[in-house]
């Protein structure tokens, strides 16, 4: 399983339920990289998508603790806890093309099963309300590439891949 986020500077992620700033080179990135595979979110992460539709083209697998919560389409799957959500993985194929892509709570959960993490991170500082894990102060992770660094007007940011540090062998 993977992690795929934009943070900024203190590893915010959203205000009010909002990402922070859209920028269409990531969001393309995005697309292209979870496209084919599973996407692991939360409900109100789901609530912020345009007509509050599952993303085309990835099975789309939200977590919600209202039992009565469902989401209309065949690419749909509302799971409740992380056992429904092994079952659902199983359905789809596993988990090594299923994407983790929040918020902050269903990051905090799945963050320990992943083994890489795609970040874009932002050159700025935001009044954030939801945040992401700082992987550079987690010693179990280990930046393994970043990028040159792209611009989107006055904004500058990098695509970093993390990886989960190996517990065996050393």
């Amino acid at each position: 399983m993977k992690a795929i986020v934009a943070v900024d500077e203190n590893w915010g992620i959203g205000r009010e339920g909002r990402l922070l700033i859209r920028i269409p080179a990531d969001q393309k990135n995005f697309k292209e990289l979870t496209m084919g595979g599973a996407v692991i979110l939360g409900r109100k992460t789901m609530d912020t998508f345009p007509g509050k539709r599952p993303l085309d083209g990835r099975m789309n697998i939200i977590f919600s603790r209202n039992p009565s919560y469902s989401v209309q389409g065949d690419n749909a799957i509302v799971v409740h806890d992380e056992d429904e959500l092994d079952r659902a993985l199983e359905e789809c194929g596993g988990a090594d093309d299923a994407w983790v892509i929040g918020g902050e709570s269903i990051y905090r959960l799945l963050l320990p099963r992943c083994d890489e993490a795609i970040v874009t991170m932002i050159d700025r500082k935001y009044d954030a309300d939801a945040f992401f894990p700082d992987l550079s102060a987690d010693p179990s992770w280990e930046l393994e590439s970043e990028s040159d660094e792209q611009i989107y007007f006055d904004t500058t940011y990098r695509y970093q891949t993390w990886m989960r540090k190996s517990t065996t062998g050393n």
